[in-house]
């Protein structure tokens, strides 16, 4: 298991619920799509790393700062002697390599990841000298997704294509190491450096209004709103998923909490987001259960214990 987990980032739980509960313009649309499937590849790459069985420390998706320059790494694998940093790309489709770019078959110019892994390296290896650590690093960009291919691939690239990660994986089990508290203390520090909001986020959807979203329950698997409450129990009628009413509610209140962080959490905020929900006393009871209720009466509130 990896000692730092990745987890769904902030910004891509927002775009979620936005695709789910409101019409996202086409521009919208692609940005959340592209951040999706770029998740979907890192989680990928995930499944690969869990498996080994050499000595080692696996950090996912940490962001880090130093001298005010913000970087962020996929994954951070910790030996003895060395670090590996990957920059995970699901480009789908054929691309071209041509005058040190990234193109797509029609010629237009993509983001070049080398660049971004050269950058993020660099960065990495001044906050690890800052606090005395100085390790090799060796870092490649790893492209995922078997759909992709790359016309006139250099051979001389810290590139990792999707055939060669069984040898990639090989050559990380082989890797003479053992864990010692120095490897320990640096990933502690890294992990006590990394920024759970990034300044980055919401770039491209800034701007949100309650009244624009869709209310009601939503499938906590499908994300379909054609869900029922029958029994204390939110059924959903399109892949028949089950789920306690308290933790559909509970999980209304965090998709609240997460979109707009200023807005007071009420008994009628909740039962107007949720939507299906028999009785406000319901939700009132969930809310007390859940969280401290701060005033009475229609003023009152609710924030976390």
């Amino acid at each position: 298991m990896a000692y730092k987990p990745r987890s769904v980032p902030e910004e891509l739980k927002v775009l979620r619920i936005l695709n789910n509960r409101m019409d996202l313009t086409s521009e919208q649309e692609k940005y959340y799509l592209y951040k999706e499937k770029g998740f979907e590849g890192e989680v990928q790459f995930d499944l690969l790393t869990e498996q080994l069985q050499s000595d080692c420390l696996i950090l996912n998706d940490l962001l880090l700062e130093i001298n005010n320059t913000f970087f962020q790494i996929d994954t951070l694998i910790l030996f003895q002697e060395i670090i590996y940093l990957f920059e995970v790309k699901n480009y789908e489709g054929d691309y071209c390599y041509r005058k040190e770019r990234f193109e797509t078959i029609s010629g237009k110019e993509i983001k070049n990841s080398l660049d971004q892994l050269n950058r993020s390296t660099s960065l990495l290896r001044q906050l690890l000298q800052k606090f005395g650590y100085h390790l090799t690093i060796e870092a490649y960009v790893v492209f995922i997704n078997p759909e992709f291919f790359l016309y006139q691939a250099p051979t001389d690239k810290p590139i990792i294509y999707p055939a060669q990660l069984p040898q990639l994986m090989r050559k990380l089990n082989n890797e003479p190491s053992k864990l010692t508290n120095r490897i320990t203390k640096i990933a502690d520090k890294l992990i006590s450096l990394h920024q759970v909001k990034s300044p980055y986020s919401n770039t491209k959807i800034s701007t949100y209004d309650y009244q624009e979203f869709l209310k009601g329950f939503t499938c906590s698997k499908c994300r379909s709103f054609l869900c029922s409450v029958t029994s204390g129990k939110l059924v959903c009628a399109d892949c028949g998923q089950v789920e306690g009413v308290e933790s559909a509610v509970l999980r209304c209140v965090g998709e609240i909490k997460l979109l707009f962080p200023d807005k007071r959490i009420t008994t009628n905020c909740v039962y107007e987001w949720c939507g299906v929900v028999e009785s406000k006393k319901q939700i009132n009871r969930i809310l007390i259960k859940w969280f401290s209720r701060i005033g009475h009466g229609r003023f009152s509130y609710y924030v976390d214990k």
